[in-house]
């Protein structure tokens, strides 16, 4: 039977590529629905949406414009999904912004209104507007904006790109052509699925490739990446377009109604916006012409509240998709091999007189992954070789449960092409009174549009072979012939897997416990928490300054590490801060939202090379002191700490759910990128003697406090809140703590000398309700912050932050030791807030 030649077709068609990926835990819940517009919009499983509606029920987000906590959580969550989406393009901060928008179009729109067009004039030439034949709607529609500018419009047939390249026009003495250039192509055709070079990128951008060959002038790229990224890795490090517009509903399936640019920060800097609105203005007045922008990139086009809870969930969609697929890679691989299948059989299947059933709209045949993505075009015909209206196509696959789209999917040029529908045709079957979209799918005897499946990660084998049957049973005549020697051809011919476009940067391995080579070693014990090597009496109240107290704080937040002697590394301390916690959304965790962090103790054993986490009533939890970056299993990832973007490697599954189980929320433990450099800001009046590397600390290297600052706040206070000076010690979580005779003297020293190791003093700390935790119980209490206040005339500052910036560069290393002296020195410079 017909059905029974398809199945052997089915079985005997399966290349390589047939299934590479098992979802498991997905919840997909398609209630027999054969979907196949994943170019349209993908699915989104159930577990991503379960993600996102816990997470909004667990943490309050208020409008990013305000100050308060819940505000800032928002803005801080909405900066970890930035550095998520650049991550995902193999990219940073440093190279791209990512601007907000409404979707795609909104995206494209922008770039539009803001491109420094310019009109052709006596002085010179003016801008060019070029644009692929092959390019959306929403592309072309630019034109509308250029025309009233008097630009000059180009498009570009495929095939010119390459054909008519040639050196471009050398320029004479003193000719010089400033005018910007724009040109747009699709990284993915979304009608036909073929993938445009993306090394055309760098051709333009360097005026080898036409049109740039043709036209002095700085050129520009903006690659329509909507199509091309929700089933292909797209490496931005290597093809750094200048403009990229997607939109994430044909990535995550939602949420919709929300895309972005991705502009190279170079290129912005050429963009001239007119409108100013809410949260983009550094000043302005209303009853003066006067207007300064924010200069943040981003702060600049994102005018109003952007839709934060929208971006928020953009985490789980990031989230399922790792889960679920492991990589844009497998994604690329596994729909590429259910589309390759569906083609082999669709475009051998025959009537029974021979005639085939389907005419397909391609330029290849499925052969080269990096030539072709997961969407399939064509039109179907009868055993007298004539086509089957779309339209007629689409109903009766609505009967069986398939959905696929019709028409010319906003893409007229490739639909001109492929159909051979001259420019006379269009204008005709709009007299015929056919429009784009509505369902005239015939205008005598030849076709206005097409049919186009297309799939996403969680299309699977089945869906070929429904939609396969569907089309034997309802559009062939029978009985179904196979044409057994283009079969033959097509299974035999070996698809191309990988190509040069698609492999991203390698990430070079760091080490950790070295410094120039040399092992940092001080001991082989275990290091926890020692008797003091200062009597109780000399660290109250010593005649000179020397150090009692040695701290180090290996997970931000958490408990503290007392030692009596310790290295110091490149970053501060060694192991200082390397960790932190955050939450389900790469936003840090500190005790000012969750102050039970406190009670987290760690445990660093150098024998061992593993940091240890202990709480009470529950098992420990043991990580790698030392990561090592070609491990594949790890994640890296970007977060922020006091505005500061930092890389981080993902610590594992088995630290994040003891976490999770012990805070009662989603967490994870993450430690900065071995390799990752974050330079300390130094504040005005203050001498930079050079790059000082920081670890996740908020600003400084190290922080010191003083013992006869603290005695002075015990003194002052008269309600009992600081009656125990070593549980006062702690909530101030500093590095190093000084015995010394005057309260606050810290606060005027420029420098001093811990031994043979010299300090700069880089400026005082500002306290926040933090010092409100205690460190024992984690209970939460504003009156400590108060008294501060008070005992010190309305200042919040204690303690002073101290830098060390020869760590980086010297051989030898440090060690700071429990009862060295503190030689300090007051500058007349010191800058005093």
């Amino acid at each position: 039977s017909a059905c029974g030649a398809a199945k052997v077709t089915f079985s005997h068609a399966l290349t390589t590529y047939e299934y590479l990926f098992t979802l498991k835990g997905s919840s997909f819940s398609f209630l027999g629905v054969t979907y196949l517009d994943h170019a349209g919009t993908t699915l989104f499983p159930e577990s991503q949406i379960k993600g996102f509606y816990d997470d909004i029920s667990r943490n309050v987000y208020g409008n990013p414009h305000s100050h308060n906590p819940s505000s800032r959580l928002t803005h801080d969550t909405v900066e970890s999904v930035r550095y998520r989406i650049l991550e995902h393009f193999n990219t940073c901060a440093e190279e791209y912004s990512v601007i907000f928008t409404s979707g795609c179009t909104a995206a494209l729109k922008l770039v539009a209104d803001t491109f420094p067009w310019k009109a052709a004039s006596n002085e010179g030439p003016g801008s060019q507007f070029c644009y692929l034949t092959d390019n959306h709607t929403s592309v072309v529609g630019i034109r509308g904006v250029t025309a009233l500018q008097g630009v000059g419009t180009v498009s570009v047939l495929p095939h010119e790109v390459e054909r008519r390249a040639r050196k471009p026009p050398t320029q004479t003495d003193g000719e010089e052509c400033a005018a910007p250039h724009l040109f747009c192509y699709p990284a993915q055709s979304n009608f036909s699925g073929r993938k445009y070079p993306l090394s055309y990128v760098k051709g333009i951008q360097s005026q080898q490739l036409y049109p740039a060959c043709e036209h002095r002038g700085r050129w520009f790229v903006l690659l329509d990446a909507a199509c091309f990224v929700s089933c292909s890795p797209l490496d931005l490090s290597q093809y750094p377009a200048d403009f990229v517009p997607i939109s994430f509903y044909k990535t995550f399936g939602f949420p919709t109604g929300l895309g972005a640019l991705l502009v190279r920060n170079e290129a912005a800097e050429v963009l001239r916006k007119t409108y100013f609105g809410g949260g983009t203005a550094a000043a302005y007045l209303v009853a003066e012409d006067y207007f300064v922008p924010k200069p943040n990139i981003v702060s600049r086009f994102e005018d109003g509240t952007i839709s934060f809870l929208d971006i928020i969930s953009l985490h789980h969609g990031f989230e399922t998709l790792q889960k679920l697929t492991g990589s844009m890679l497998n994604i690329q691989l596994h729909t590429f091999g259910l589309a390759r299948y569906t083609y082999i059989v669709l475009s051998c299947l025959c009537h029974s007189n021979g005639k085939p059933v389907a005419q397909i709209h391609c330029d290849n045949d499925f052969q080269n992954i990096a030539e072709q993505g997961a969407i399939l075009n064509f039109n179907l015909l009868d055993c007298h070789g004539r086509t089957v209206g779309y339209s007629q196509v689409d109903k009766m696959a609505s009967l069986f449960n398939i959905h696929i789209r019709t028409g010319c999917f906003c893409n007229t040029g490739a639909c001109q092409y492929y159909l051979a529908i001259s420019n006379q045709n269009v204008k005709t079957n709009l007299h015929a009174g056919h429009i784009c979209g509505d369902s005239i799918d015939l205008i005598e005897g030849r076709p206005t549009g097409s049919i186009r499946v297309s799939f996403g990660y969680m299309s699977s084998f089945e869906d070929c072979q429904n939609f396969l049957r569907f089309v034997v049973n309802c559009f062939v005549d029978k009985p179904l012939i196979l044409d057994q020697k283009r079969l033959t051809k097509l299974k035999s011919a070996e698809p191309m897997e990988s190509a040069a476009s698609y492999d991203l940067a390698s990430i070079p391995n760091g080490q950790l416990g070295q410094q120039n080579g040399q092992t940092i070693s001080p001991s082989p014990e275990r290091i926890t928490p020692s008797e003091d090597a200062v009597s109780k009496e000399e660290k109250n109240n010593g005649s000179s300054h020397t150090l009692t107290n040695l701290f180090i704080y290996p997970v931000k937040s958490c408990a503290s590490v007392e030692v009596t002697e310790w290295p110091l590394g490149p970053q501060g301390l060694l192991y200082d801060r390397l960790w932190m916690v955050v939450n389900e959304n790469g936003v840090c965790l500190s005790q000012k939202r969750e102050p039970k962090l406190c009670l987290i103790r760690p445990i660093i054993c150098l024998a061992s090379n593993t940091l240890q986490l202990q709480v009470s009533g529950m098992e420990p939890v043991t990580v790698p002191l030392e990561t090592s970056l070609a491990n594949s299993d790890l994640r890296t990832s970007q977060s922020k700490v006091c505005g500061d973007r930092v890389q981080t490697v993902d610590c594992g599954e088995e630290v994040s759910t003891w976490l999770s189980e012990f805070l009662g929320k989603p967490c994870r433990l993450i430690r900065q990128r071995p390799e990752f450099q974050r330079d300390m800001k130094f504040g005005p009046g203050k001498e930079n003697c050079g790059p000082t590397a920081l670890s996740l600390v908020n600003e400084a290297q190290f922080l010191l406090i003083n013992r006869a600052s603290v005695s002075f706040l015990q003194d002052s206070e008269n309600e009992g809140t600081w009656h125990d000076m070593e549980q006062l010690i702690q909530r101030f979580r500093a590095n190093l703590v000084i015995s010394g005779q005057q309260a606050f003297a810290e606060d005027d020293w420029s420098h001093l000398t811990v031994g043979d190791t010299q300090f700069q003093v880089i400026g005082r700390c500002g306290r926040c309700q933090m010092i409100g935790v205690d460190q024992k119980s984690a209970t939460r209490s504003q009156e400590p912050l108060r008294s501060l206040s008070e005992c010190r005339s309305g200042k919040v500052t204690f303690g002073v932050y101290l830098a060390h910036q020869s760590a980086r560069n010297t051989t030898a290393v440090p060690v700071l030791s429990v009862g060295a002296r503190v030689i300090p020195r007051i500058s007349e410079s010191t800058n005093k807030p």
